[in-house]
């Protein structure tokens, strides 16, 4: 397999320290066939703040599962940048699931017949949000944690976002319940 071009056309460096001696030196060395350049490290974490699947963003850079997480641990700001990832992909989750929590969605899927006439109508509805929010609030407490790490307490999985988040599903309970549904 042919090295990688960097945007001159030559193959791409990374820096590498090596021990020299007493101490130790860096030195630019040719990136390793299976090495994560940063253009491999910033689709993955795209992917990943999009989808919160490791084993798909990997695969969206030709990668294995187990070679992300060993670049987590050698690496601590891909480490940062990977839950600064999955953190904006729950929250965009946990806003996806109050949206339908409080709208609902519905689609309509028509059939027609060879002439164009409408044969059948079905609505569909999506199922009941609540189960996400349950499972996000699971996650929370890691979310919590790394946040209470950096020192900052607000965001998609601090205790007040998950009080917010609480508040407004007892509110659609209570109009459900009104409503008789």
């Amino acid at each position: 397999m042919a090295a990688r071009k960097g945007a001159a056309g030559r193959p791409e460096r990374v820096a590498q320290r090596q021990a020299a001696g007493e101490g130790v030196r860096t030195q630019l060395r040719q990136l390793r066939r299976d090495g994560w350049a940063q253009k491999d490290r910033a689709r993955f974490l795209a992917e990943l703040a999009e989808t919160c699947n490791v084993s798909e963003a990997a695969r969206t850079v030709g990668k294995s599962r187990q070679a992300a997480y060993g670049l987590k641990q050698r690496d601590a700001e891909f480490a940062r940048d990977w839950d600064a990832a999955i953190e904006q992909g729950y929250g965009e989750i946990e806003a996806m699931l109050i949206r339908l929590a409080l709208h609902g969605c519905e689609s309509e899927e028509i059939i027609e017949d060879g002439e164009g006439a409408v044969k059948t109508r079905k609505v569909k509805r999506a199922p009941n949000p609540s189960l996400g929010l349950q499972l996000l609030k699971l996650h929370a407490a890691q979310v919590a944690a790394r946040r209470a790490a950096r020192g900052d307490a607000t965001g998609p999985g601090s205790p007040a976002a998950i009080a917010s988040v609480e508040r407004v599903l007892a509110e659609i309970r209570r109009r459900r319940a009104a409503a008789g549904t």
